[in-house]
């Protein structure tokens, strides 16, 4: 088993307060593409970001993360069991879940043994997705300019490897499944200037940039978006848009 890189625990209040929540209308595809809503396990869960939303159409949800400090951030939600545990090893019975996601996580995994752990716990025609999100698309241009060169130039070499599967959308990931079409969905909220610096703040390439050069670069990109927002309470529009992999586990 690949030795568990914990990126996030340094952070997990920021990440639960900050991580933008996914669209209804992908739980709605996800639920309805499944054969029943029984149970839906949700891997690399973090603090419960698309656990709460499966919630809403799943009887039961087990939402597993290998870090401690992740699940201990989540907020309690009804019908939503959080547990810190492996991806290859989800605790599941055989046969038991309905759908299996990965949420901005599945660059972190060895697929290998976590597909296999997939066979073993979906049932007849379940569902597996792996959903990401890249860099963010901000409405207004100046303040949009601000955000990619430090994206790209500014914290670029800080980006760990894995980050690659991300950007590509998880296009070149080993995904031996039967491939389900997918609908066109983004992530869409309306921040203020301290949202969107908040989100920043639980960058991977934040955390090693600060570890490796201090804090330098982040405080000069909060002065810089700064003056690209003006006043700090205005209320912009920022996008993400979804990348899918869905495939059916099993036909029978």
């Amino acid at each position: 088993m690949t030795a568990f890189k914990d990126h996030f625990s340094t952070n997990n209040a920021g990440y639960a307060a900050h991580r933008p929540a996914y669209p209804p209308a992908l739980v709605d595809f996800l639920a309805d593409a499944a054969p029943d809503r029984d149970l839906a396990l949700d891997v690399g869960c973090g603090t419960g970001q698309l656990s709460a939303l499966l919630a809403r159409r799943f009887a039961q949800v087990v939402a597993i993360d290998a870090s401690a400090g992740q699940i201990a951030a989540a907020a309690p939600v009804e019908r939503v069991r959080y547990h810190v545990a492996p991806a290859e090893r989800s605790g599941l019975p055989d046969l038991s879940a309905s759908l299996i996601t990965v949420a901005q996580a599945a660059h972190w995994l060895d697929l290998a043994p976590f597909y296999d752990e997939v066979r073993r716990t979906a049932r007849p025609r379940a569902v597996l997705a792996l959903i990401t999100y890249g860099v963010l698309h901000l409405a207004d241009a100046a303040a949009d300019r601000v955000v990619r060169h430090f994206y790209e130039d500014v914290i670029g070499p800080f980006w760990p490897p894995e980050r690659k599967h991300v950007e590509d959308g998880y296009r070149a990931l080993p995904f031996p499944f039967a491939a389900l079409e997918t609908p066109a969905l983004d992530i869409e909220v309306r921040w203020r200037l301290a949202d969107l610096i908040g989100y920043v703040e639980t960058w991977s390439a934040v955390r090693a940039a600060e570890t490796s050069v201090g804090r330098g670069p982040i405080e000069r990109f909060r002065t810089d978006l700064a003056a690209a927002w003006g006043e700090p309470d205005t209320i912009r529009d920022v996008r993400w848009p979804l990348s899918l992999r869905v495939g059916r586990v099993r036909d029978t």
